[in-house]
């Protein structure tokens, strides 16, 4: 799948908008093949981006755990400390 698709649920702050579309946009373009879609095909990929975000949205909402919630700085500092292994 997609590596810029990233884990939305269970964080503190939770998601916002943005990220959910973010993903959704990542998600449709990886289905279409399309990083811009022609206009013949605009209309199509952007409803598949509103309609992705919208069941994003949904499964975050409706999904639950009894995990405390992460804590995005420190999530995305022990991805950069991966990366930086990784690619010296």
């Amino acid at each position: 799948m997609c590596r810029n698709i990233k884990t939305l649920f269970n964080f503190e702050p939770p998601a916002t908008e943005d990220e959910i579309h973010a993903s959704a946009l990542q998600f449709v373009r990886k289905l279409s093949g399309f990083n811009k879609p022609s206009q013949a095909n605009e209309v199509a990929f952007n409803l598949a981006v509103t309609e992705v975000s919208d069941a994003a949205r949904r499964l975050l909402i409706s999904l639950q755990t009894t995990s405390p919630a992460r804590d995005r700085e420190v999530e995305a500092e022990k991805a950069r400390e991966r990366s930086r292994l990784r690619f010296g």
